[in-house]
């Protein structure tokens, strides 16, 4: 059960002015706050053609042309190039480009879902690479001009959607979009859900060499040899690795607890990644779960899949579940290992967010994690099928009866690897990277507002340790907004 404002004001009094100071004027109001969280699209992709935010017509007036791998400006873009998991109806892999594009399209962004390519939200994609130092890559120093170059999806990058009949839309229409929102790191999902978790990109000193990526003189991904040397020649091909030379694990790495994806060894502990397989060892560092806790805030992360993951292998990576293990970020830290009570506590299934929600017992903060089908990566799910999922959920909380008294952010953890016209602020060498959406819905959210502050993932963190009085994680960046902009407290 909750506190009341009473009771929190008197127990502010009591504890003297430092304590008051914790909460910020109105945050008070705050009890109860959700975090829902999508993969994979740039704002430009799903959002650029919202009134009144900085999206497709803004970028055109000002837009920096592709350019090839050699710095040169493409005359059109190129094919987009069929992933290599396709395959035809005797099981070979499927090559070249993919008869369903264009083979030449303007050096532009474009529509998927319009004319000549028809291709709606209802549709999947396929995958692109979204990886770091790719990232960086294409960002090009803020001019955002080498997305086509350094993807292995070539003309896809640069698509985008008439998100006007989506319900997310139409709750971002209700309520706050903020359109200056970037991902907390440069890269994949693995390192921003670390830093939605953590604001910390995990350290494995002693991981094997092999697993490194190869830098070059400039600090760039080395090239194969063979590697095509034009983006219409097909996609570039790198020494890439899931860490960084001096072992940071910046790409996909996985737990040593199950879930995983790698399997537990032969006749060994069931509850474990076989250590043979080199999974990222235990972490230590303090997560936001941790600071939430040392407050006596309640807390969970629900993750959709979980317990089928848990009870069945083939539900990871694969079949109606298609569970993603490496989007658990707190199943890699070493508090929250199997067994342990704080595994317990603050791990959970999408189905106890669901029971927590039409029963009214969600906790002080949730984290919610749609599976596969429903989280809108490109390659296994669609647009439609997960903002319908998350829109619904919006109305579900909206129906309980902690909505008075709740904040919902809805945000995506990165860019998938699509084209977005906003350069990054500076941060530091793990971000921030893309820009992507982000939907701020609460009885105190400003209705109809397109926010215009800078924030990134991190921002959520700074506004969870604002709103509870933490000590902020050193990774939090300070400079980036709250999110206290998307609120009015003056009308209650």
């Amino acid at each position: 059960m909750f506190p009341s404002r009473l009771a929190l004001a008197v127990l502010a009094a009591v504890a003297g002015p430092a304590a008051q100071a914790a909460v910020p004027a109105g945050l008070d109001q705050i009890q109860t706050v959700v975090v829902l969280y999508g993969e994979n699209r740039s704002f430009n992709n799903l959002y650029g053609l919202f009134p009144g935010a900085n999206g497709i017509a803004q970028a055109l007036q000002h837009y920096q042309p592709q350019r090839d791998r050699d710095g040169s400006v493409l005359a059109s873009l190129p094919p987009v190039w069929r992933d290599s998991s396709e395959k035809d109806a005797q099981g070979k892999p499927l090559k070249g480009a993919d008869p369903r594009y264009p083979s030449a399209l303007p050096n532009a962004p474009f529509r998927i879902d319009a004319a000549p390519i028809q291709q709606g939200l209802a549709v999947k994609t396929r995958d692109l690479t979204h990886r770091f130092y790719q990232n960086q890559m294409q960002i090009n120093g803020g001019r955002n001009d080498m997305f086509v170059a350094w993807t292995d999806a070539g003309a896809l990058t640069m698509g985008h959607y008439d998100g006007a009949v989506l319900p997310l839309w139409q709750i971002a229409r209700e309520y706050t979009l903020a359109d200056n929102f970037f991902m907390a790191a440069f890269g994949g999902s693995f390192l921003n859900h670390m830093w939605l978790a953590c604001a910390c990109t995990p350290h494995y000193p002693g991981v094997p060499e092999k697993l490194k990526a190869r830098l070059d003189e400039r600090g760039q991904l080395m090239l194969r040899p063979g590697s095509p040397a034009r983006a219409s020649e097909g996609p570039p091909q790198f020494y890439d690795g899931s860490y960084s030379p001096d072992g940071y694990a910046i790409n996909t790495a996985q737990s040593s607890y199950q879930p995983s994806g790698i399997a537990p060894a032969a006749g060994g502990d069931p509850l474990r990644a076989n250590p043979a397989e080199t999974p990222l060892p235990p972490l230590e560092d303090k997560t936001i779960g941790d600071a939430l806790s040392e407050k006596q805030v309640s807390w969970a992360w629900y993750a959709g899949g979980y317990q089928a993951a848990l009870q069945d292998r083939r539900n990871i990576y694969g079949g109606e579940v298609n569970f993603q293990p490496h989007h658990q970020p707190y199943n890699y830290f070493r508090r929250y290992a199997p067994g342990s009570a704080e595994r317990a506590a603050h791990l959970k299934d999408g189905s106890d967010f669901l029971a927590a929600i039409q029963s009214g017992s969600l906790p002080q903060v949730s984290f919610y994690k749609p599976h596969g089908p429903l989280n809108e990566h490109p390659g296994y799910a669609s647009v439609l099928d997960g903002d319908r999922h998350l829109a619904d959920l919006v109305r579900a909380l909206q129906a309980s009866p902690q909505w008075p008294h709740m904040a919902i952010i809805i945000t995506y953890d990165e860019n998938g690897g699509l084209w977005d016209h906003v350069a990054p602020p500076q941060g530091d060498r793990w971000g921030p990277g893309s820009r992507i959406p982000a939907i701020i819905v609460s009885p105190f959210a400003k209705r109809g507002f397109v926010d215009h502050t800078s924030y990134d993932t991190t921002s959520i963190l700074q506004f969870l340790s604002k709103r509870f009085g933490l000590t902020p994680l050193p990774g939090i960046r300070q400079q980036m907004g709250d999110l206290t902009n998307a609120f009015d407290f003056s009308k209650r």
